[in-house]
């Protein structure tokens, strides 16, 4: 049993440097999805009193359940004699945006197991059948899912941005008889478009390391690599 040594070469390399980028990949994945807060604003003339405006907001965030993000005035503040804070936003976006950020937490938790094991363990992983093989199906795995989840979290946010625009003054039931609304403004959701780009370079990255995560399994060279282990010798690597 291989006793823990730090060994930095093999960050040196393209499997442990890919894996560092990997791991800030994943922070700025879920970093910028997961702490998102944002509020869509409308401006309300009441019918009874022309020419007197008042806002009414909405505040929405991370997971996005917009189905219980309900509407709200100042404090004190009656808004046309509508109770506001039963009028909600549309749509619940809960299950992609969690998926997401879970999936890129997992994929962070992976890549420290991943590099103490490149850095602290360097021989077992190199003399090892099985560990390479591991990691190997683990990042074919992780490339297709980040694909799924950036994938479905990019149509999710899509239907966030209409649902939170100007077209939520058409569904409001108030706007449609009792007052008249305009839509005032929406929160930036520039980190949002980020953390989609990051989905989608984790992607990259991740398909892009399974080449050089192959290189270290026994599929690569297989007969040098049962011929070192017959010998008792540490098989020779390629690409760690």
């Amino acid at each position: 049993m291989s006793t823990f040594q730090i060994n930095l070469n093999p960050l040196k390399e393209p499997l442990g440097f890919i894996k560092i980028l990997e791991w800030f990949a994943s922070i700025f994945a879920f970093a910028t999805c997961g702490g998102f807060k944002g509020k869509t604003e409308i401006q309300v003339n009441c019918l009874s009193a022309p020419g007197e405006n008042k806002t009414v907001t909405a505040t929405f965030g991370y997971p996005f359940r917009l189905n219980q993000a309900s509407f709200h005035s100042a404090p004190n503040v009656n808004v046309c004699k509508v109770n506001w804070e039963k009028h909600v936003l549309i749509g619940d976006y809960s299950s992609s945006a969690q998926f997401y950020v879970t999936f890129a937490v997992l994929v962070f938790l992976y890549c420290i197991a991943a590099l103490l094991l490149y850095v602290g363990y360097t021989n077992l992983y190199r003399e090892s059948r099985k560990l390479p093989m591991i990691d190997f199906i683990v990042t074919l795995v992780a490339t297709f899912l980040w694909l799924v989840s950036s994938s479905a979290w990019a149509k999710a946010l899509t239907d966030i941005k209409v649902a939170t625009g100007h077209r939520i003054v058409e569904e409001l039931d108030p706007c449609k008889s009792e007052v008249s609304c305009y839509f005032v403004s929406v929160t930036s959701m520039g980190s949002l478009n980020v953390s989609v780009i990051f989905g989608f370079l984790n992607m990259i990255l991740w398909g892009g390391n399974a080449w050089f995560v192959y290189k270290e399994t026994s599929l690569h060279s297989p007969s040098n690599t049962s011929a070192s282990h017959g010998q008792g010798g540490v098989p020779p690597t390629s690409g760690m």
